[in-house]
């Protein structure tokens, strides 16, 4: 009786044995390398997907990856400028920012998201460092202006990122540490702070990081094909054949897969696109062989003469 239920629990725990050597590879693959993540959308709100997306990290730097966390926290911002009577506008997928609006954006990012997100990795040990893109001049920005309908539109304090000095990101990786930055940008020629687009930030980032990895959580399954007429999700495209589409795409969808194109057309191996609301996507996503979501892969590089000759 006492073989039958050991051979029991054996034969009940095998799968769980299966899910770990299959992720082995991907391991083997991942081990020592950066992978910085965008965390946004409902993954940001939800508490088991908030719980759930920490525990992912931490797994990651237990596994010998460097994970780093870049957030915005678009949710928070818009409920406190609703508390306080001031208006969300958005245009072309981006905040309009004004003075009154960025000391929002500011306190929110700085004060509540990246607390409680530095919180929850930090259940798991001393690991999370927040930090804002302001820090030790890691992301330095110039105004940016929106095109609309062939116009330039003022956005207020919204910025492009014109500068990454990754050193104070670096000093915390290689102490075993977790940064968590919030998307926010000295200016280069003022003494203002703008307001950046986390897909951005996370992308120009992972750039300057030689990040194996650029993974960015949404609220979508990936990049459909034929939205709306399809909900198939296109699994892998190359850096061109992204950047046909994106004239095509939702404005909410542009700042990421701008953000995705930048990556792998600067260093970056592998851009992601993931479903935030599937608990442990980041996991499934990295090991395991299936995957989910959408990846943006550099293009193939141009064949030699030699090649083209044969």
């Amino acid at each position: 009786m006492t073989a039958l239920r050991t051979s029991t629990r054996r034969h009940t725990a095998l799968p769980k044995a299966q899910t770990l050597i299959e992720a082995l590879p991907w391991l083997t693959r991942h081990h020592g390398r950066t992978v910085v993540i965008k965390f946004g959308g409902n993954a940001m709100v939800d508490e088991e997907l908030k719980a759930a997306f920490a525990q992912d990290v931490v797994f990651l730097r237990h596994a010998g990856l460097r994970p780093v966390v870049v957030h915005g926290g678009g949710p928070q911002i818009s409920a406190q400028l609703d508390r306080l009577g001031l208006e969300s506008e958005f245009r072309a997928g981006l905040r309009v920012t004004t003075r009154e609006t960025m000391d929002v954006v500011r306190m929110v990012l700085a004060g509540q998201v990246q607390r409680e997100l530095v919180g929850l990795l930090n259940r798991h040990g001393p690991f999370a460092v927040g930090m804002t893109g302001e820090d030790a001049h890691t992301l330095t920005a110039t105004k940016r202006l929106a095109e609309i309908d062939g116009e330039q539109v003022d956005l207020g304090r919204v910025g492009d990122i014109v500068g990454v000095d990754a050193g104070a990101v670096e000093a915390l990786l290689e102490d075993g540490r977790i940064p968590v930055v919030s998307s926010i940008a000295r200016s280069s020629d003022d003494e203002h702070v703008y307001n950046i687009n986390a897909d951005t930030a996370a992308a120009a980032l992972a750039a300057a990081l030689g990040a194996e990895t650029l993974m960015v959580l949404t609220d979508v399954e990936g990049l459909y094909a034929d939205w709306p007429h399809s909900d198939d999700v296109i699994s892998r495209l190359t850096a061109s054949e992204l950047e046909k589409q994106l004239p095509d795409l939702a404005s909410g969808m542009v700042p990421k897969m701008e953000g995705c194109l930048h990556a792998v057309r600067n260093g970056v191996r592998t851009a992601r696109v993931l479903d935030g609301r599937v608990q442990h996507s980041i996991l499934l996503e990295i090991f395991t062989d299936e995957g989910i979501g959408t990846m943006v892969v550099p293009d193939p590089p141009a064949p030699t003469p030699e090649e083209a000759a044969s």
